[in-house]
């Protein structure tokens, strides 16, 4: 359901912290929202989203009884049986893999630190905006999902020249095809890959060929 002239954005909120849920509820009641209802955890929150069918859910992350992925768990059964909830995830914490999946799942959707609710105008403003349609992610998560990214990608250690013969590798191309293709000697080919099998941690085996295994290395990470 999308607000309407004369009608309150409706929104249920679950966190285990009675003093914060209470606080948000306050502030939003205080902002021209309607507070359907609050719960302390997932199954109590998704009996109040089930009965009361809001515009937006405010849910933490960790809730009882394991303090895991509860909230998380909540939201993929509320996105599944009410697509046009809008579910912001509060977290205290930076919680990656759990903000890619979430943010996967598309539009009206956000993953906030726990630290924005202090900024009253700003989270108001980001909660309306998710309601609507947006989809926001915290500043501070979106860094650390950039590095995040880079960190999983095991070709960052090359450089773009080394990338470039890698590339070429994996085209089945010979040290000799290589230099052809980038104008360099043969020589240098075999210094740029001798460099690259080093950057990239590949030892001597008796069963693989490291330039094989630097080429699947390479596949793996496209």
């Amino acid at each position: 359901m999308v607000d309407t002239p004369g009608m309150l954005t409706r929104v249920v909120l679950a966190d285990d912290d009675v003093l914060l849920r209470e606080g948000l509820a306050s502030l939003l009641g205080g902002s021209g929202f309607e507070v359907m209802g609050q719960a302390g955890n997932g199954v109590e929150l998704l009996a109040l989203v089930r009965a009361t069918r809001p515009d937006v859910a405010i849910v933490d992350i960790r809730m009882p009884p394991a303090h895991a992925t509860e909230g998380l768990d909540a939201a993929r059964v509320i996105r599944k049986e009410l697509p046009g909830t809008a579910i912001i995830v509060l977290s205290a914490h930076v919680e990656i893999d759990e903000a890619m999946e979430l943010l996967a799942g598309g539009e009206r959707l956000g993953y906030l630190l726990k630290s924005r609710v202090t900024h009253v105008a700003q989270f108001i403003e980001t909660v309306q905006r998710i309601t609507a349609g947006a989809s926001v992610v915290d500043p501070l998560l979106v860094q650390e999902l950039i590095k995040a990214q880079r960190r999983r990608d095991p070709l960052d250690v090359l450089s773009p020249r080394e990338r470039e013969v890698l590339a070429l590798m994996a085209e089945g191309r010979s040290n000799a095809g290589i230099a052809g293709e980038i104008f360099v000697s043969e020589g240098t080919v075999e210094k740029h890959v001798r460099s690259i099998l080093t950057k990239l941690d590949l030892p001597e085996t008796e069963s693989g060929h490291r330039r094989v295994l630097a080429v699947l290395r390479f596949l793996e990470a496209r």
